[in-house]
Parts: structure tokens; sequence; C-alpha cells
């Protein structure tokens, strides 16, 4: 790969959500189909490798997918799909189990998988399942913005709560950019992240931001079902009307003049987060550090991973409990 493509900057954006339902999937392909008409080099990864969405979204006829590249029968570039408007697409797999569970070799292949795209990207963002798996962490901290998809209920507001509790405590992320999904209104949306806002000052340590506020809108299951998004065929739609004016917001996001504006330190976060290296710090680059033995899941994650899937898990549970009936007693008043 050439060198000067190699350090290309690309700007890196997850979506999440605590709670499934919210419409993350539709958020994610709606940003990226009006990034891409705004003449932008958009990829988006499905990364919801057990329930994989957007190849279904779309209709798309994928022969291969992600488990096909963790088989080593295709490189990632092999399977990239085309969607709307210049879009590419990096499928998951779907009904899967194996896909939602991945051994820690396979997570460190499927991330250094990336490191051989060879096209432009301007933007790379990341569709993630739902909850607080190690991947959704994982793909959380290592992106420069993550966007949380929240909906007026007191379930997905808990959810929500309780997912950037665990990457604000645990894994450093203190900014998190909220979209108002399926609101009645301007005032509506503003005023979930009002409360939002009202409980994360008072526990947590964290910025938010409202991106957006997405309207309920008919044409929204009219695009789904003729296998498309909102934005390419009703684009004059409220909902479309408000993922362009989101976008042209992201279009102003910064991306840092620093490793972490980067694809391949994106990649080299979720590999190994934290040490904090640049490309003039290391004589050999990325090739020997792409090619070291896969580390343990714990390092990966910069933290006990025995912790983080029982006791810690379990004490998860019981905020995100504690976080609804907290929630629901303040959304009361």
């Amino acid at each position: 790969m050439d060198s000067n493509f190699k350090w290309r900057r690309v700007k890196v954006i997850t979506v999440t959500g605590g709670k499934g339902g919210v419409g993350k999937s539709s958020v994610s392909l709606n940003l990226a189909v009006a990034l891409c008409q705004m003449g932008k080099h958009v990829m988006l990864f499905d990364a919801d490798l057990g329930l994989a969405n957007i190849d279904v979204m779309l209709g798309l006829k994928v022969r291969k997918n992600l488990a096909h590249v963790l088989k080593g029968e295709c490189s990632l570039q092999e399977i990239i799909q085309d969607g709307p408007q210049g879009l590419r697409i990096v499928p998951a797999s779907s009904g899967l189990k194996e896909m939602a569970g991945l051994s820690v070799d396979q997570h460190a292949g499927l991330i250094r998988a990336f490191s051989t795209i060879e096209e432009p990207i301007d933007f790379l963002i990341v569709d993630t399942a739902a909850g607080i798996s190690d991947m959704v962490l994982s793909f959380c901290r290592a992106a420069q913005d993550v966007i949380m998809v929240v909906c007026n209920e007191s379930t997905s507001v808990a959810d929500a709560y309780a997912q950037m509790k665990v990457l604000s405590n645990d894994y450093g992320v203190s900014k998190f950019r909220i979209v108002a999904n399926q609101v009645h209104s301007l005032e509506e949306g503003k005023f979930m992240f009002k409360k939002l806002v009202t409980l994360t000052d008072k526990f947590l340590d964290v910025a938010l931001e409202l991106c957006a506020c997405i309207p309920i809108d008919i044409n929204m299951r009219k695009a789904i079902r003729q296998r498309t998004c909102v934005v390419d065929a009703f684009p004059q739609a409220p909902a479309a009307r408000a993922f362009k004016s989101f976008a042209r917001r992201v279009l102003n996001w910064p991306i840092p003049d620093i490793p972490g504006g980067y694809l391949e330190f994106f990649v080299e976060n979720l590999i190994r987060p934290g040490d904090g290296d640049s490309p003039e710090s290391s004589d050999s680059g990325f090739g020997s550090r792409f090619d070291a033995p896969p580390q343990p899941i714990g390092k990966i994650l910069g933290m006990d991973t025995s912790a983080l899937s029982h006791a810690q898990i379990d004490d998860i549970q019981r905020e995100i409990e504690a976080s609804r009936k907290l929630i629901e007693e303040h959304f009361s008043q």
C-alpha cells in the first residue's frame, strides 16, 4: 500500500444505542447516504456481527460477508458492496451465532483486516449492535465520535445512560453526540435531551451534544419497503430533511490532526488502545504491529475481562435497573 495513502485522514464515527429498536441502523444508513450526496466518500460498516441489518434494509444480495473474511476465504476488500449514492458497505453476517461471540484471534483478525482497505474514504461509519458487549464497547472507545441514538422512552434513555456510564467510567469516553430519534416534534427531542443532560450532569462526568432530532415519518417505512433509505427515495420528506441537516453538521466536525485522525489508528486503538504512538515514533511502522500475535482480550480492552464478563456485568445490570427506576421517576415529574 502506498505510504501516502496509508496515512489518510478518515473521520470514524460509531453509531450506537443502549437499547435495541431505537433506529441505529436507520440513522447510520441515512447519515451515510446524506454524506455521499454531499460528495464525500463514505464506508458503512455493519458491526452488528450476529444480526446484520444494512444488507437486508437495502435488499443487497450478499454472497460473502465478514464470516468468510474471518475464515480466510476472501479479503475484506472483496466483500464490500455498493449502496445508494456511491455508498460503500461492509456487510456483516446474519443469524450466525458464532459471529456474535468471536474469539480473541477472530477479534484481532477482523480488526487487522481494515488496514487492507485500498480505496479513498472520508468517513467510516460503524453501526454497532445494541448493548454493552466487548465489541460494541471497543468500537465506541476507538472512534473519534460516538453517536448515541435515543428515543423518548424511559427504557431507551435508561439503557443509553447505562451504556454511557460504562464507556465513561471504564473506557474514558467523555463526549457523546445525541440523536433524538422518532420524535413527534423538535420540542419533544429537546425536552428528552434536557432530561438526559440533567441525569448525566448529576451522576456522570460527560458532555452531551444534541446533534439531530429525527421526526416520526411514514416515509421511513415506505423507503424500507422499497429497500432503500428515506434520504434517497423521499428527499423532501421531513425525516430526509432532518438527516441532511444532520449530515451538514457532521461535515463541520473536526478530524484531529493527531494519530487518532487516521483510519489505521482507529484500527490500532481497537487492537491495542492507549499506547499513544505516532507514525514518527516507531521505525517499524504499522506492519510489525499488525503482524504481532493477537493480544489477550483483557489487554485489548484495558481491563480485566473476567470482571467484565461476570462481576462487572452483574453490577452493570443492577445499574441499568436502578437507572430505569431513576429515569422513570424523573420522567414522571
